[in-house]
């Protein structure tokens, strides 16, 4: 069975970098078609997806956070993480990890979430 798992600093100081891992068991990141996704939720606002690496390396982030966000993997752990840099108060929320997959219409399939990990930008 397929398990995301996130992991990381719970406060991270502002204009520092935030970082956070995501251990996938079940399934090799590697494994055709599909796509590792971060997303996050601010208090009172919507999920908001931020970016994701492919099966094959590439990666693809939102515009509004591109300037900002990386996302690597690390094949080895089976493992991808994401940086977001020069962080503010506004990027406190939950962030989780999550497998998609391109579906023939188009469409994304989110298949599996991980479940979350708060985290607070504070000084």
């Amino acid at each position: 069975q397929v398990q995301l798992q996130e992991s990381g600093p719970g406060l991270v100081k502002p204009s520092q970098t935030l970082s956070l891992s995501c251990t996938v068991s079940g399934i090799s990141i590697t494994t055709r078609f599909y796509y590792w996704s971060w997303i996050r939720q601010a208090p009172g606002k919507d999920r908001e997806w931020m970016g994701a690496i492919a099966y094959d390396g590439s990666t693809y982030y939102s515009p509004s956070l591109e300037n900002h966000t990386s996302i690597s993997r690390d094949t080895s752990k089976n493992q991808f993480s994401l940086q977001l840099s020069s962080v503010t108060p506004e990027d406190t929320a939950v962030y989780y990890c999550a497998r998609d997959r391109l579906a023939p219409n188009g469409t994304i399939v989110r298949d599996d979430w991980g479940q979350g990990t708060q985290v607070t930008v504070s000084s």
